[in-house]
């Protein structure tokens, strides 16, 4: 499983967090008034208003573990720095998990389900892909910056799609870097590639990095003496904070895998 959410979503904001509850205000971006202009005339002055945004802090995951003092000593190598990592991977896990679910019930164009294989009228993923560049397109998402993420069934197909795959002009290289197989290089259809198993296998999701702003912190980790035997207690907190900004930078798809 590979940790996608901090690539795929802005995080300026994660130095300005140190506890469970911290808020951090997000100065929205102002939309000016374009208006026509006559040599000599007046000039309308539009006042610019400051909106806010909060991101609350207002999410957490913690782990916790026991080593017992004979073990520890038994051990040849270091069984809680060991665990430790471990528990620290656990928790991006988790916080991956739980941002792209908020991602996808925050998501403002949904293109419902779509038969991606390579049966009788089924959709090539290619084609996939340009539909949803398309929807954000209308949008007026940048195209900068754009990503896609699904399960790793959706790069099962699409790395065997069509001979388009091979062509420059899909991916934007002078060489395909699918002729590998390795689809999580360069782009495709203006979008950079992510896989992940925190999605469900029929779920896919396209945006831009400024649809979601995310803040995340390893708020502690710390060892304690078990009061109940001889062993020490380490346990980690995690705490983070998500928020969709642009619901219309967002899209969502439904897949099936039928190939017949």
């Amino acid at each position: 499983t590979a940790s996608v959410v901090e690539d795929i979503t802005n995080t300026d904001y994660a130095g300005e967090i140190d506890n469970f509850g911290d808020t951090v205000n997000i100065i929205k971006e102002p939309v000016l008034t374009v208006s026509s202009y006559t040599r000599g005339s007046s000039i309308n002055i539009q006042n610019l208003a400051d909106d806010q945004i909060q991101l609350i802090v207002d999410q957490a995951n913690a782990f916790a573990f026991k080593v017992d003092d004979i073990e520890e000593r038994q051990s040849h190598i270091n069984f809680e720095a060991l665990a430790t990592s471990s528990g620290a991977y656990a928790l991006k896990d988790a916080y991956d998990e739980n941002v792209l679910a908020a991602m996808v019930a925050g998501a403002g164009t949904n293109l419902g389900s779509i038969d991606t294989g390579h049966g009788s009228g089924d959709v090539d993923p290619i084609n996939t892909l340009a539909q949803g560049s398309k929807t954000l397109h209308a949008n007026d998402v940048p195209t900068d910056n754009r990503w896609f993420v699904s399960s790793p069934e959706f790069f099962e197909q699409l790395a065997q799609s069509t001979s388009k795959l091979l062509d420059a002009s899909v991916t934007g290289d002078a060489a395909s870097p699918l002729r590998n197989g390795q689809v999580m290089a360069g782009q495709v259809q203006g979008f950079k590639l992510y896989m992940t198993n925190n999605f469900a296998t029929t779920s896919g999701l396209f945006g831009h990095m400024s649809s979601t702003c995310t803040a995340n912190q390893i708020a502690k980790t710390e060892v304690v003496r078990d009061p109940d035997s001889f062993a020490d207690i380490v346990r980690g907190l995690h705490i983070f904070g998500r928020k969709v900004l642009r619901t219309e930078a967002l899209v969502k798809a439904t897949f099936s895998y039928d190939s017949d």
